[in-house]
């Protein structure tokens, strides 16, 4: 399974923070890594840096399923980490909700 995130030009990237959401998200969708080629996660400040506002950071999660089109969730928090944590469980839910679906036709 193969984890990219990318950032906008608002969102400060570091290695550090990549190696632990790739950790993060291993952990959490370890279940189905098998099923799972690509991840892609896209981090973005909607209001740019220079204002803050309530829920202006925003992550979106696609994932890439063995033999199924890409799918992909949204969350959106005040900040960067709250952001991708949401979006996390979004995609844990629709996973597990797919592969469900998936098991019982």
């Amino acid at each position: 399974m193969q984890i990219r995130i990318v950032t906008d030009n608002h969102i400060e990237g570091s290695e550090r923070r990549e190696e632990y959401y790739t950790e993060v998200i291993n952990q959490k969708l370890k279940r189905f890594e098998d099923n799972i080629t690509d991840i892609e996660i896209h981090l973005a400040d909607e209001n740019s840096s220079s204002k803050s506002g309530s829920d202006d950071k925003r992550c979106t999660i696609e994932v890439h399923i063995s033999g199924k089109k890409p799918m992909a969730v949204t969350n959106h928090a005040d900040t960067v980490e709250k952001s991708i944590n949401g979006a996390i469980e979004k995609l844990k839910h629709l996973l597990e909700h797919t592969f469900d679906k998936m098991r019982t036709y």
